[in-house]
């Protein structure tokens, strides 16, 4: 998320992340610059979804976890997307599940036509609603802000209403003994009922997640078409994967 923006303007959202609101003086000064300026950068942020302008300053528009996640590995989460919008074409039909690096696909499809996607991440939903070539459907349920995912049974049940030619999911760990595992056993659904009705489902995850293990499992590995990940992922990694029948994918 924050691969494209400038020096500055990833400063103000260092400068924001721990704090529930920075005052517009605070930013100017400690970045040496005048306060219109920083209304001007603010106006800019705030436009694309990185945080809300408030009286005399700004607070961060997501949850702290998330600004955190964003923050690992960018350049290769960036990657990764961009590889995975590849695999879309016009018309296509695809599903986005909830997660920093699933999320950035949907702003790798600029200049895709006429693309379908059901989505329960409202990261995919910020950086997509304002391309007027992308249908898009929210799939409904609980918001988890720690996630800015819609999670729960509504989701579940709406997502058994389509059919996609391609999902993209993600996991907070995965390795070929244990399959996918992730922490939250709600995430853990979304997954599964986006595989049931996909074609053809990717598995979304950089190179640190290999061999992490998180408290539920979610598939196994055979169960996912292939994987996109970055090149860190190691030869005895990729040969392993490969042997369970994935296609291997990096970027």
């Amino acid at each position: 998320m924050l691969f494209d923006l400038n020096d500055r303007e990833k400063a103000i959202l260092e400068l924001l992340a721990d704090r529930s609101f920075i005052s517009v003086s605070e930013l100017a000064n400690a970045l040496d610059v005048s306060e219109v300026t920083i209304r001007g950068d603010l106006s800019t942020l705030e436009e694309r979804g990185y945080l809300l302008r408030t009286r005399g300053g700004a607070e961060p528009s997501m949850h702290r976890s998330i600004l955190e996640h964003q923050k690992l590995h960018m350049e290769e989460k960036q990657r990764i997307a961009k590889k995975a919008a590849e695999l879309v074409g016009d018309s296509d039909r695809i599903m986005i599940e909830a997660g920093t690096t699933t999320a950035l696909i949907s702003r790798h499809l600029v200049g895709k036509k006429d693309v379908q996607i059901v989505t329960n991440s409202m990261l995919a939903f910020s950086y997509s609603r304002m391309n007027p070539l992308i249908n898009l459907i929210l799939t409904g349920g609980t918001f988890r802000r720690e996630t800015e995912s819609l999670v729960g049974p509504i989701a579940v049940q709406s997502l058994g209403s389509f059919n996609a030619r391609l999902a993209f999911v993600g996991t907070d760990g995965f390795s070929v003994k244990r399959g996918m595992t992730t922490q939250l056993t709600e995430g853990a659904e979304i997954v599964r009922a986006m595989s049931k009705r996909a074609e053809i489902t990717w598995l979304i995850a950089d190179s640190s997640k290999f061999d992490k293990v998180g408290f539920v499992s979610v598939l196994p590995l055979n169960a996912v078409h292939g994987i996109i990940s970055d090149t860190g992922l190691s030869k005895e990694a990729i040969e392993a994967l490969q042997a369970e029948g994935l296609e291997v994918l990096l970027a």
